[in-house]
């Protein structure tokens, strides 16, 4: 199960065991519209945020953020808005 907005490991794991001779051209660019958007989606939610299946399939797919805050946070943090 993956968090909220992004995309299941599921789907994650179909995209990358098809072959890309096999895919269409419509399947080539959702897979890279899907992938983009769940890399944002990974980098905007905080790690602490994230369900241990989330964190784990973020780690394979080499998509895991270091950030403890979200990079929102840091930027309000970066301005003098933040908590911090």
């Amino acid at each position: 199960m993956s968090d909220t907005g992004r995309e299941s490991l599921t789907d994650k794991a179909g995209a990358a065991l098809k072959p890309d001779s096999q895919k269409s051209t419509t399947e080539h660019l959702g897979d890279k519209t899907r992938g983009v958007g769940d890399s944002i989606a990974s980098t905007l939610q905080p790690e602490s945020d994230k369900s241990a299946t989330q964190k784990a399939g973020d780690t394979v797919s080499s998509n895991s953020n270091e950030n403890d805050g979200s990079l929102l946070d840091k930027a309000k943090n970066t301005v003098g808005l933040g908590d911090k």
